[in-house]
């Protein structure tokens, strides 16, 4: 096969661990150079591929290259941007493949979530209608854990740990002034339709009577009258009450505790702040005193608390995407296999990205303890491995030392330009 150049991109929210994936795909790459000429990234994105707006991770050394397996964010700027389907949108898809052979790319890689895993599928399949064939591999990375097949995604363990210790240490906090003060506490974390990580709030306490004494999950419709009686009780019981709310808290009929009537760029609602809806529910039939936080972007920006376990398998499955594609594989994605829970031991296999496109994983019902308020032993056996061991970034001064990219753009060649 003749050599070609690769296009990397980022989509949706950003990880603690996504640059960790990009670093993997571009030294791998670099060190199969007589099959891939170069890396180019799309500058926020799918979007960069369509403005031709692309940044030549050549221009960047092997140490700055390193240093992304430590720094948080995306690198190279990510978007929420998808793409419909062929039919209906037909230009841009054509728009793609013209950016792609103008520039001799044979590879597509994108990182992210089911969206794009639907795009990636998608761009493999137009690529042969149109006569110029793309190797496109999907990367797994979501914080919501909820790609199907895979075991777990890249991004999770690491807010998986910055929730479970969190939750703890509130919890300490909340606890030594309770007599007299704060007997509530509400942590709202992210997880749209599935509550994983809400779930891993649930390590943070190991005997009876620990925090958090109550989760909500998006999986269990939500029972006003049956929580403020468990809150209620917990606050009689162990004098205050940590409670962890996924952001996709719902009632039975579907509608969200939060829903804020808005739309994001995906077309999924906007959801407003579920903790303080909660808080206002205990103030008004318990008047209990209350706090509440909102993890918001700190929970999957927290490079410094990161998993080890996570950012080896971010880098992982960035390699095996691209030795994947050197091997003539397209329109799969990696996967994470779990060979054991104890001692935890994985490996990388792949899926066809028609397994993945659109699908979402929800907690299963055997994760969640029969009250609705909790987990069970089998989701701490299989949470309680993603979470462990650090990587801590170097620091300097007290701080993380994180790195910036120079980001050169790639000369275009088109002469036309495309608006998105």
């Amino acid at each position: 096969m003749s050599k070609m150049n690769a296009f990397y991109a980022q989509s949706g929210g950003v990880t603690a661990v996504i640059n960790a994936t990009a670093c993997a795909v571009i030294e791998t790459a670099r060190k199969n150079k007589h099959r891939i000429s170069n890396v180019y990234a799309g500058h926020n994105g799918i979007i960069g591929a369509l403005t031709e707006d692309m940044i030549d991770t050549n221009k960047e050394s092997a140490a700055t290259i390193a240093a992304l397996r430590h720094t948080p964010g995306g690198a190279f700027g990510s978007a929420r941007y998808k793409l419909k389907g062929i039919e209906e949108n037909r230009a841009q898809y054509e728009r793609l493949i013209k950016v792609f052979k103008a520039h001799d790319i044979g590879y597509f890689f994108y990182n992210g979530g089911n969206d794009s895993m639907d795009t990636a599928h998608k761009v493999s399949l137009f690529s042969k209608r149109m006569g110029f064939p793309v190797t496109c591999l999907g990367i797994p990375k979501t914080v919501d854990n909820d790609l199907p097949v895979t075991d777990n995604c890249p991004g999770f363990g690491s807010v998986a740990k910055y929730v479970a210790v969190s939750t703890r240490e509130a919890a300490l906090d909340v606890i030594s002034m309770a007599e007299t003060s704060t007997k509530v506490f509400i942590f709202e974390v992210m997880g749209r339709h599935a509550g994983w990580i809400a779930a891993a709030g649930g390590l943070a306490g190991n005997r009876p009577g620990d925090a958090p004494h109550i989760i909500l999950f998006p999986e269990i419709p939500f029972r006003k009258a049956a929580f403020l009686k468990r809150v209620r009780e917990c606050v009689k019981s162990y004098s205050y009450c940590v409670i962890v709310v996924s952001e996709g808290a719902r009632y039975a009929n579907g509608k969200f505790l939060a829903e804020a009537g808005t739309t994001d760029a995906f077309g999924h609602a906007q959801l407003g702040g579920v903790a303080a809806v909660v808080a206002n529910m205990v103030r008004e039939s318990l008047g209990f005193k209350y706090h509440y936080a909102i993890a918001d972007y700190l929970q999957r920006s927290a490079r410094h608390i990161a998993s080890a376990v996570d950012v080896e398998q971010a880098y992982a499955v960035g390699k095996a995407a691209v030795k994947f594609a050197l091997a003539g594989k397209t329109a799969v994605m990696p996967i994470i296999k779990r060979v054991s829970d104890n001692p935890y031991r994985w490996r990388i296999d792949h899926t066809p990205l028609s397994r993945i496109a659109n699908k979402e994983k929800k907690v299963p019902r055997r994760f969640i303890s029969s009250d609705g308020f909790s987990i069970t032993p089998a989701c701490r056996r299989y949470l309680a491995p993603l979470i462990r061991g650090e990587d801590y970034p170097p620091y300097i001064n007290g701080l993380p030392k994180y790195v910036s990219l120079k980001n050169v753009r790639v000369a275009k060649k088109l002469k036309t330009n495309f608006v998105v």
